[in-house]
């Protein structure tokens, strides 16, 4: 087909060249004004056509020159010089002019080209805006590039969910290929093959890969790359925030149970206790009557002071706990916490450290002795017998830094954060201990009203130490 066509161009070519000798000769026109009239077909052949066209063409109109002039000086067309000179023109211009021509266009088929990739990408930038985010991007966005760019085949990974997306056919293990685009971090393009492979990053973080098959500029491919990064950066941004929500509606909501359950119980342990007293004044109670008695006694005061908790907790949690700042001598309220907690620390071996015994801080009173009284009781419910727990206070700048030692195990390095969260409990089986989960947050959360803030370190051979920074100058903050 491509030769036929070559083959009418040429001779269409050719008979324009006859025509136009013949016509000169008739008029007996001189000879440069027939090279010129065979130039005006030359150069549009060599625009429209192409280079050997243009070459057939100018050939011929050689020849018919010659022929013609040959006829009327009754020469030898081959002797003179000036058809060598002419074709050679004519072949240079036909040259000059078809290469230029071929410029052109090509620029001209780019620029159609990207002119369309460009309204492609738009599209697929105005598709993104809109996709749903409660759901994973990934699918949505294999599929967009497959419709969009009109590719023969897609496939996206998302690292962090660490899930595969294809769109279209693949011979090969798409899964495979796009795993190992991201672990060996390869973007190319093959030429051969027309698959593109990029590396989708977050700035300069791989977070996933992109693999694609069709007609696509390199250009285009990091575009699409880019875009799919900033969708998955919009997809964990929309996630993070719908978690936060939850979590504050889920806290708004623990907090009110906490306190309506804290409050429900307040009046039937006031009757236990009261009755629990009351048996014990009566007297003539048995051996095992008064044993029974006291321990009734007993776990009341314990069910009181986790009701008072958790009632602390719950303002805690409304901001309704204002911070009532006092100057408070370091060593007498450590002596008060000490004396609150002397049954359990009966068997245990205490150490007051202070460096400055005339340590003051500005504080509320009560919200700290709570902080301390729970760091106090956590170190009895899990040190090693025979250990001491060591309590101590410095001063550094602004801060007070109080601090309660003790050996017991190893707090695992993923838990010394969440320690401090509600309910939270220790992973490590050894460090199940009786409890609620809910001392240590409000340790944190007592300090935080106060402006400071704490943390624990655990090490094998040095104990456990938890430490609470408390400014000097007290000031409440909002709570986060």
């Amino acid at each position: 087909m491509q030769l036929l066509l070559f083959a009418m161009e040429c001779g269409l070519g050719a008979l324009c060249v006859v025509l136009v000798g013949a016509f000169a000769h008739w008029l007996q026109w001189l000879s440069p004004v027939a090279v010129l009239l065979y130039l005006l077909i030359v150069l549009p052949t060599a625009l429209l056509c192409g280079f050997w066209q243009s070459v057939v063409v100018s050939f011929s109109a050689v020849v018919v020159q010659s022929y013609f002039t040959a006829h009327l000086s009754r020469l030898n067309p081959a002797v003179d010089p000036a058809n060598s000179i002419t074709l050679i023109a004519f072949v240079l211009t036909a040259l000059v002019v078809s290469r230029l021509s071929a410029r052109v266009t090509e620029h001209a088929r780019e620029a159609e080209s990207w002119g369309g990739q460009m309204q492609d990408l738009y599209e697929f930038t105005r598709r993104t805006l809109q996709m749903n985010l409660h759901v994973e991007p990934g699918a949505q966005l294999a599929e967009l590039v497959h419709e969009i760019f009109s590719l023969e085949a897609v496939v996206v990974f998302d690292a962090d969910l660490h899930e595969t997306y294809q769109a279209g056919i693949w011979e090969i293990d798409p899964q495979e290929l796009a795993q190992n685009v991201y672990y060996f971090e390869t973007s190319d393009d093959d030429a051969e093959t027309g698959i593109g492979r990029r590396v989708v990053r977050l700035g300069t973080a791989p977070v996933g890969s992109l693999v694609l098959r069709g007609d696509t500029s390199p250009l285009t491919n990091n575009a699409i790359a880019s875009l799919i990064a900033i969708t998955f950066d919009r997809y964990r941004a929309f996630a993070n925030e719908s978690r936060i929500e939850t979590e504050r509606r889920t806290e708004q909501l623990r907090s009110t149970v906490l306190d309506s359950l804290a409050h429900a119980y307040k009046t039937p342990l006031t009757a236990i206790r009261a009755a629990s007293t009351g048996l014990s004044e009566m007297g003539k109670l048995s051996a095992g009557q008064s044993e029974l008695v006291a321990l009734i006694d007993e776990q009341a005061g314990l069910l009181n002071d986790l009701t008072k908790r958790l009632l602390t907790t719950a303002r805690l949690d409304a901001g309704e706990v204002t911070v009532h700042a006092i100057q408070v001598g370091v060593r007498q309220l450590i002596e008060e916490v000490v004396g609150s907690l002397s049954d359990r620390l009966a068997s245990m071996k205490v150490a007051i450290d202070l460096p400055d015994r005339e340590l003051i801080v500005c504080c509320d009173r009560q919200l700290m002795s709570m902080l301390l009284s729970q760091y106090v009781d956590n170190a009895c419910k899990y040190s090693i017998y025979g250990t001491a727990i060591t309590i101590r206070a410095v001063q550094t700048r602004a801060e007070v830094i109080f601090s309660v030692h003790s050996f017991g195990p190893v707090i695992p390095m993923a838990d010394r954060e969440r320690i401090f969260d509600r309910f939270y409990r220790s992973s490590t089986s050894s460090n199940r201990a009786s409890g609620t989960g809910i001392g240590l947050s409000v340790a944190k959360r007592a300090a935080m009203i106060h402006g400071g803030y704490v943390w624990v370190k655990s090490e094998e051979d040095e104990g456990t130490t938890f430490y609470a920074a408390i400014p000097a100058s007290a000031r409440k903050r909002e709570m986060q």
